[in-house]
């Protein structure tokens, strides 16, 4: 285990709730609306998959009438959000998939699974990587996951958590080594955050960055 790393991982943390405040774990809800949801937010802004999100629950209240709706009635729903084709094939098998498997669509018993087993049951699923299996269990599940999106690889990167060509889903494991299971949702959150206000891909934001004495690629003005 890695002594330097998990020290830094813990300056990074301490430093960034002094600028950001803790953020608040309310990982509640229905792991199945959070699928789809994550779904829905894959490359696009947040404020139009919540809007894509709205639209189709607004139109369909359950999964069961978004399961049996046909693909095209999915896509105008969800056409805001972009990539609605794709995305509205994706949720049709995933939903399609679930009622295979489990004879309804229901994914509560993923609370209760071993972590391992939950992640590996999503992956299973048609399109679902390691960040949105990770995103489900830690924002509908309350488990102790760290998802690596674009802000959290790059930020993670730069500061020297994670080896340069770590890629994203071999960060996951990685992260989660040098940062204690209780702390992981504010981690996550916390390098978001960083990343969208301070530790943008172009043009950081280096002179006025907490961790500044502490990066190992301050001043690097690309998405290196």
């Amino acid at each position: 285990m890695d002594n330097t790393n998990i020290a830094l991982a813990a300056t990074v943390a301490a430093r960034l709730q002094t600028v950001y405040g803790t953020p608040v774990n309310s990982s509640t809800g229905d792991p199945l609306d959070q699928l789809v949801a994550t779904i829905l937010s894959q490359h696009t802004a947040d404020v139009n998959s919540h809007r894509a999100y709205a639209n189709l629950r607004a139109a369909l209240p359950t999964w069961d009438l978004v399961h049996v709706a046909p693909v095209p009635v999915i896509v105008d729903l969800i056409r805001v959000g972009g990539l609605a084709r794709v995305k509205a094939e994706r949720i049709k098998a995933c939903l399609e998939e679930i009622v295979r498997r489990r004879g309804r669509l229901d994914l509560s018993f993923l609370a209760d699974q071993p972590v391992d087993q939950a992640m590996a049951f999503l992956r299973s699923l048609p399109g679902v990587g390691p960040k949105t299996a990770a995103c489900i269990l830690l924002c509908a599940c309350a488990r102790p996951v760290l998802p690596v999106d674009t802000h959290v690889h790059r930020v993670a990167g730069r500061l020297g958590l994670i080896a340069r060509r770590t890629t994203a889903e071999q960060a996951q494991p990685a992260l989660e080594s040098l940062i204690a299971p209780s702390e992981r949702h504010a981690v996550h959150v916390l390098l978001i955050q960083h990343g969208r206000e301070v530790c943008h891909a172009r043009d950081p934001r280096c002179a006025v960055c907490p961790l500044g004495d502490v990066c190992r690629r301050v001043g690097v003005g690309s998405s290196d």
